[in-house]
């Protein structure tokens, strides 16, 4: 359906657009009650706006459902882009429209909870309760939380286990975690109340002062222990400062350049977009914040260009430099804006290598697994569709990918496999076998356009759920050759379906993606080359196995022949019935017969089976 089926309000709303100034400016869409539905910005008004309503419109499927939904739209022109981008920033605020994306991350508050009880515990919880425990926070999110208790417990070895002290004192032995200096082992009762009190103390200050502070007090108190001759005291306070700095090595290393920064990076696998922000302060990771959008994004702008002025928008913490995985086009505009609102130079850089790269490599394994585990599939493959898509330069992920391979024997048994990888993990039952039965000669080429005209036309056949899907991307098995003669084909019945053939090497190996022109290398492409040769191997295994199970099959069939009263059709229609030669030779003849041949011709086939047998 078009968008003029879809909205009859097009005509109106190009008339409209057509006495648009070229100004910068906010475009604010409504639907047919006046609800706000999406807030834009735009640099040229009359080109932005427009761009949504015109006939030839090739828009992404959750950007066409929101202008099918747009009945008017207002626009206020603004003097700059950046006036624009501020504007756009505290209306999408204030209105929270259904198409923007809204910034809903994973996270709910959380504290940290020092027990009250005569030896106190340290442990992070989600809610607070009247219980005249001390609570430290709220906190933003559980990432932050959890790694604090796991450091503070580990830095001044405080007990973790479920035991109640005193009442538990020299009840058991001490555990592991005594043994590999994780705890105290206040479980043998060498510790007093005061003592214990006194450490929680600093373990509650180095929490809410930081270990940098938290060090250099234990230094000077460690320094004192010395000149008072208390060497037990000192080398407590010794081996503290060395946890300290032992947790804040097991941070991710990153160098002076990064100590104030936050690394932001995305994942998407057609349904689901993650965007997910390490936060580095002093050098340290300090938080993570993943937000998650389902059909929530629609919006032709980059994820990331939708995502930052709104993250940013009103915050008082704006680090020095923001590392992203790719360049905006609004790289200066936000720069611009941030530097403005938090009153010193903000910096945005792409970093291609060194530890700059490795940090947003983690920032998007991040990502990727926030997605993995709400849709049941391993970070690499949705790592692996997303790299073959942008390899491919598809607008979208593709997420339902068919394959295809040729399989014969010179003119013989020439058949045709068709697999489906949906989010990078084979889909078994959607699988289909081809039999060849337009081309009688060997022709890959005219195999191949039979076989994507045969299965295209089934994309309109509802009694198949798997047919009747259109897929994101076919492959086929061979190079342009290939994609030139079944080009035409895709163009016909399915235009909106990327074209792409898959070339081996001397060994049969993967080694690079065929377009009608060229060639793209997929060398240095880890995670999208093991997914085009997982699906290059599966084909090729698919086809084959069919080819030589029909082989198998077509061999016998011509033995038949030689059986009175059995032609060829006849041959097939008793191979269809029985499926395999072990079932012809189990079958009676009146089991014969229910293939639907004569009492005659069964006789005839079993006397053909079975006539050794009978005269021993």
């Amino acid at each position: 359906m078009n968008l003029e089926e879809q909205n009859p309000r097009m005509s109106f709303l190009r008339e409209k657009t057509s006495q648009l100034a070229g100004s910068s400016g906010v475009y604010i869409m409504k639907d047919k009650d006046g609800n706000i539905i999406y807030i834009g910005k735009a640099k040229n008004l009359h080109k932005r706006v427009s761009s949504y309503f015109r006939k030839d419109a090739e828009h992404l499927p959750k950007v066409e459902k929101m202008v099918s939904h747009v009945y008017d739209y207002d626009f206020i022109v603004t003097s700059s882009e950046y006036e624009a981008l501020l504007l756009e920033c505290s209306l999408i605020k204030q209105h929270q429209p259904h198409y923007n994306i809204l910034l809903k991350d994973d996270k709910g508050y959380h504290y940290i909870r020092i027990s009250d009880e005569p030896f106190p515990k340290i442990t992070a919880v989600k809610q607070k309760e009247n219980d005249n425990a001390i609570y430290i926070g709220p906190y933003t999110g559980g990432f932050v939380t959890t790694s604090t208790v796991e450091e503070v417990n580990m830095v001044f070895q405080l007990p973790t286990c479920r035991k109640k002290f005193p009442q538990a004192f020299r009840k058991e032995r001490p555990c592991l975690n005594y043994h590999i200096h994780r705890c105290m082992g206040l479980c043998r009762g060498n510790v007093s109340q005061e003592e214990y009190a006194e450490i929680i103390k600093q373990a509650v200050a180095y929490i809410r002062n930081g270990s940098t502070k938290s060090v250099e007090r234990m230094q000077k108190e460690m320094e004192q222990a010395s000149e008072n001759l208390e060497f037990e005291k000192a080398v407590v306070l010794r081996d503290r400062i060395r946890a300290v700095q032992k947790a804040g090595q097991s941070q991710k290393i990153i160098d002076n350049h990064f100590r104030d920064a936050d690394v932001i990076a995305s994942a998407d696998n057609g349904d689901d977009l993650c965007i997910s922000v390490l936060m580095y302060r002093e050098g340290r990771l300090c938080d993570k914040q993943n937000f998650h959008f389902h059909d929530e994004a629609d919006t032709e702008e980059l994820p990331l260009s939708a995502f930052i002025p709104r993250f940013y928008h009103g915050r008082n913490d704006i680090p020095k430099m923001i590392l992203l995985e790719e360049k905006l086009p609004e790289t200066e505009l936000f720069s611009e804006m941030l530097s403005k609102q938090a009153g010193k130079a903000v910096k945005i850089s792409v970093p291609q290598r060194g530890n700059g790269a490795e940090l947003i490599r983690m920032a998007k394994e991040n990502a990727v697994e926030y997605i993995a585990v709400h849709c049941n599939r391993t970070g690499k493959e949705l790592l692996a569709v997303e790299a073959l898509g942008k390899i491919l330069g598809m607008k979208k992920v593709p997420k339902y990918i068919e394959s295809y391979d040729i399989s014969n024997l010179a003119s013989e048994s020439m058949v045709a496999g068709m697999i489906v990888f949906e989010n990078g993990r084979p889909l078994k039952k959607a699988y289909k076998r081809f039999t060849i039965k337009e081309t009688a000669i060997q022709n890959d080429y005219a195999c191949m356009q039979e076989v994507i005209r045969r299965r295209l036309n089934h994309l309109r056949d509802d009694s198949d759920p798997y047919f009747s899907r259109m897929p994101d991307l076919i492959l086929l098995d061979g190079g342009k050759g290939h994609v030139n003669a079944v080009e035409p084909i895709i163009q016909e019945l399915a235009p909106e379906i990327a074209l792409f053939g898959m070339v081996k090497d001397s060994k049969h190996r993967t080694r690079a993606i065929a377009t009608g022109g060229g060639e793209i290398s997929v060398s240095g492409m880890h995670e999208a080359f093991m997914l085009l040769t997982r699906i290059q191997d599966e084909v090729h295994r698919y086809s084959v196995a069919f080819m030589h199970k029909k082989h198998k099959k077509r061999t016998f069939a011509s033995e038949l022949i030689q059986v009175e009263g059995i032609g060829e059709k006849t041959a097939q229609k008793i191979m269809l019935y029985f499926k395999t030669k072990d079932a012809i030779f189990q079958a009676s003849e009146t089991d014969l017969q229910k293939a639907g041949i004569s009492a005659k011709i069964a006789g005839n086939l079993y006397q053909y089976l079975h006539g050794e047998d009978e005269t021993q």
